[in-house]
């Protein structure tokens, strides 16, 4: 089990470093497969061009699942021979936590980080999440913004906890954390 966390903010190059280094290590080892499992939601024209602009850079040779909400239940399906790219850890997060407009229970949102870590402790595959830092801008005014920015804080020191290597991406830059 390989897991990686690579943080870094808005436009910071983190998906592109992170694409680029899952398709180094398939040239290392052509016998496993690559996957790509995106989370976010095309509800507006801006994301919609958002994820065709990741769609472009990405290329071709990857295998596309989107997992808006049941992000644990598809990282399940992989094995030894798969390198699997999340993109990303902080959208399913919103989308866990705003459930198609409705606020989830805090505890529930909790309990679905928790099950994602459980995964990602017995995954046999090599996991690779992106995620956002969203700790080191002002603080958000409102409930629903702190919840958010405490949620995706957890989560990420969570899956950082249980990744064996972690980076942090500024200016297209990577910086190793840990590993």
């Amino acid at each position: 089990m390989t897991v990686r966390l690579i943080l870094g903010g808005a436009r910071s190059g983190k998906s592109s470093f992170a694409e680029k280094l899952l398709k180094h290590m398939r040239s290392l080892d052509s016998t496993k497969q690559l996957h790509y499992v995106a989370t976010a939601i095309p509800f507006d024209d801006e994301m919609v061009a958002r994820i065709r602009h990741h769609q472009n850079q990405r290329g071709e040779g990857w295998n596309v699942h989107e997992s808006s909400y049941q992000l644990s239940e598809t990282l399940q399906q992989f094995s030894s021979n798969d390198i699997v790219l999340v993109d990303c850890l902080t959208l399913w997060l919103n989308n866990v936590i705003y459930n198609d407009g409705q606020m989830r229970d805090a505890h529930l949102t909790r309990l679905e980080i928790k099950c994602l870590i459980d995964v990602l402790k017995r995954t046999s595959a090599d996991i690779t999440l992106v995620s956002n830092e969203v700790g080191m801008g002002l603080v958000p005014e409102g409930e629903v913004s702190n919840l958010f920015v405490e949620f995706a804080g957890l989560a990420n020191q969570w899956v950082a906890d249980v990744s064996s290597s972690v980076f942090f991406v500024a200016a297209g830059l990577p910086k190793t954390m840990k590993g």
